[in-house]
């Protein structure tokens, strides 16, 4: 059986193209199964799960504990905030009092840029990165391309643009890894103050433009303004942004073809994005959460059957 280079998941540029047609063929495969009546398969009965969530999630931990369920892995849940972590307790000291328990794999989401890849250093089990600070996002970048490949049929060569919060959006890196990996032409749109300074090194254009970015683009991913992460203002007022970098059907009916719509979530209605698109047929948004199970399942499963 053809298998993964690496033993975790860390980030999109850790993996090779292979890697990643490995995990959307495996995806497929998943992806009939969870169509079907009986969603469930016996493929991880003996594997124990922990999701260990240092930061607030819904999709992602729903998502996770789904597709973990789905392979019929024994999960168990974890949330900071109701943890010794409060009394100070270390970051590896509460993943080995959990690994005591004989956990296989853990998913991990957290503040800190790094603190999977850290982990990986000093514990004995298969990590996932669920969300790293501002850093990576692997398996929502996994899902977004996968979703792609879906609506238009491959990734290679299509034009992705990545339109608001650059700077502090861990899905817009992993993404821009994801599909420059597979071939697809990127760029980033929004205030220069939401733009990272060396974004060019990565190989991807900025377009200051919304609309010039919208006429070039086969796909547009909008994304969500952090303003969890912002310890002061990027730009003026909250309907400036929207008037400069929000999209409405007006927009999408002025170009001259159609383009496909993308969010990661959540969604805030009425600013990047207005309702009557993201519920447009052109929006595969609730796709993106239907293939991130899938996605998920095929990852997890992938990295199971490393361990000894």
């Amino acid at each position: 059986m053809p298998a993964l280079s690496v033993r975790h998941l860390l980030g999109i540029k850790y993996l090779n193209e292979q890697d990643i047609q490995l995990i959307f063929e495996t995806a497929d495969q998943f992806k009939e199964v969870i169509n079907r009546s009986i969603k469930k398969v016996p493929s991880l009965r003996d594997i124990t799960i922990a999701n260990i969530f240092f930061e607030n999630s819904t999709r992602t931990k729903l998502s996770f504990e789904l597709a973990e369920k789905r392979l019929s892995a024994d999960v168990l849940n974890f949330s900071a905030s109701q943890s010794s972590v409060k009394k100070g307790e270390t970051l590896i000291d509460t993943v080995n009092n959990i690994l005591s328990m004989k956990v296989d794999m853990v998913v991990m989401r957290h503040p800190n840029p790094g603190a999977g890849i850290f982990l990986s250093k000093h514990v004995n089990a298969s990590i996932i990165n669920a969300g790293d600070g501002a850093h990576e996002h692997p398996t929502q970048a996994l899902l977004d391309s996968y979703s792609i490949r879906e609506r238009l049929g491959d990734v290679a060569g299509k034009k992705v643009i990545i339109v608001g919060d650059i700077l502090h959006s861990r899905v817009a890196l992993s993404n821009i890894f994801a599909l420059k990996l597979q071939g697809a032409k990127v760029k980033v749109c929004g205030p220069k103050t939401l733009i990272p300074k060396h974004i060019e090194s990565l190989g991807v254009e900025v377009e200051p433009n919304l609309r010039k970015a919208l006429a070039w683009c086969d796909v547009a991913n909008m994304l969500r303004v952090q303003n969890e992460r912002m310890e002061m203002s990027y730009f003026p007022t909250t309907r400036e942004y929207t008037q400069q970098y929000g999209i409405n059907k007006e927009i999408l009916e002025s170009l001259d073809k159609e383009i496909v719509i993308m969010h990661p979530g959540p969604i805030n209605r009425g600013v990047e994005i207005t309702s009557d698109v993201a519920d447009s047929s052109q929006s595969i948004i609730l796709h993106q959460v239907e293939n991130g199970v899938a996605i998920r399942m095929a990852v997890i499963y992938l990295l199971a059957s490393q361990l000894n």
